[in-house]
């Protein structure tokens, strides 16, 4: 699900496992016989079919975050910032994202984590006007989205000093 590909930059969707869903299908039946021995069928079938309709609503909201480097910005969640603003980008491991998420948390950093993912990349907010310290977002696969993200950076620095000349030099 992950594009690492430098010119396509990087987009990852944060899916929910397929574990969830097998555990999740599981306990579904378990009620679903439950109350057909206890229930009439109409309100067993009626009871679980709404059950189910909330499982997968929950699951495809909670599964529907993206990760994406592209188009000069970093989009993480709903949150976005434009890579020009991004500072020092370093893969974590399991142990520090946890860390990190949890002892070694600033309050004011944004924070897109799942429990199903254990590794994350670090991005620091290098705008001295925005409040936020860093993002610390939770990816399948923090070396490629690290290296995307600071290919984009530098791509976007170099892009913006080709272009100050080209504002300095006027008619």
């Amino acid at each position: 699900m992950a594009s690492p590909s430098p010119d396509r930059g990087y987009d990852e969707r944060l899916a929910v496992p397929l574990r969830w869903w097998a555990l999740s299908t599981m306990f579904l039946a378990s009620l679903l016989i439950a109350f057909l021995v206890s229930t009439p069928t109409w309100v067993a079938l009626l009871t679980t079919g709404i059950l189910v309709a909330l499982v997968v609503g929950v699951f495809v909201g909670y599964g529907r975050a993206r990760v994406r480097v592209g188009d000069g910005e970093l989009l993480a969640g709903r949150a976005r910032i434009p890579v020009l603003e991004v500072g020092e980008v370093l893969a974590l491991d399991a142990e520090a994202t946890r860390l990190l998420a949890g002892r070694d948390a600033d309050a004011r950093a944004y924070l897109l984590l799942r429990p199903y993912l254990s590794r994350s990349v670090r991005v620091d907010v290098a705008d001295p006007a925005d409040p936020t310290p860093y993002w610390l977002v939770a990816t399948r696969r923090p070396q490629r989205l690290a290296a995307a993200l600071t290919a984009a950076r530098e791509q976007a620095r170099r892009d913006a000093r080709q272009a100050a000349p080209d504002l300095q030099g006027g008619p």
